[in-house]
């Protein structure tokens, strides 16, 4: 299959075509020349259509990493024969920040965002901004790094005072999650979403044929579309939760789940 044949038969839309294509670039990078290569930082729903692209390519080397375990937005290392995926996590090409602001500034991650991308920085650029009291931990690619330290004075109307910082010492949010278990008729994305967030199945299938809902980061609007144990149900003003566990049958033969949703 030539590299338009591939794009054309995985790329969703226009927008996507151009990010597989410059994944695409990097793996023959990699693969063809026998070094190392990497992408900027996806967004799951990027890193999704990545990963399909790895699977039609043959599944080479690869490697997803953003900085710490459970990032958001990852890059995707294509590796050569010779390089092991320790070789990135000993010494990941990803550069952290810290911005130290005062704890009562109220700062919130559009704040911190909307502060980068003002200086003409692309999103993918940027990895996760880990927002806690006080501090904001910024991970980027090491190219922007100095130029981040240079000019990034201010978020909001609040000063910032920034510093290196060791991936060592990134202290990863703790993740806050609410365990539901319930049963359904069938494991269907609008039954489970219902049980999900707490919704009523014709609500959760309008919102779905609505456009509103990705199911493994992906847009879906078929309410009938199967769900198995471990996939990712989003809706854009609700948040996000997984399928953790599918059980048994109870006794009024209904099928016995457990989600997490992400608070």
């Amino acid at each position: 299959m030539t590299k338009t044949e591939l794009l054309n038969k995985l790329a969703w839309d226009g927008e996507e075509r151009v990010l597989l294509s410059r994944v695409l670039d990097k793996l023959e990078l990699a693969r063809e020349r026998s070094v190392p290569a990497h992408t900027g930082f996806l967004s799951p729903g990027e890193r999704a259509a990545a990963e399909g692209l790895i699977g039609a390519s043959g599944h080479p080397r690869h490697l997803f990493w953003g900085g710490y375990e459970g990032a958001e937005r990852t890059v995707c290392f294509f590796l050569p024969d010779w390089q092991d995926p320790e070789d990135i996590l000993a010494d990941p090409p990803i550069a952290a920040l810290r911005c130290s602001f005062p704890p009562d500034s109220g700062l919130t991650h559009r704040d911190f965002l909307g502060g980068i991308l003002g200086l003409g920085i692309t999103r993918e650029k940027l990895g996760d901004l880990l927002v806690g009291e006080g501090v904001c931990d910024v991970l980027a690619l090491p190219e922007l790094a100095d130029f981040l330290l240079l000019h990034l004075e201010s978020a909001g109307r609040t000063r910032l005072h920034l510093e290196p910082l060791a991936p060592a010492e990134l202290v990863p949010p703790v993740r806050q999650v609410k365990e539901i278990r319930d049963t359904v008729s069938a494991l269907r994305l609008d039954a489970v979403m219902a049980s999900g967030f707490s919704l009523s199945r014709g609500k959760a299938a309008g919102l779905i044929a609505a456009g509103r809902v990705q199911l493994n980061h992906r847009e879906c609007v078929k309410g009938d579309r199967a769900v198995a144990q471990g996939d990712v149900i989003t809706c854009r003003g609700l948040g996000k939760c997984v399928l953790t566990q599918v059980g048994g049958r109870s006794k009024k033969d209904r099928i016995l789940i457990v989600l997490e949703r992400c608070l």
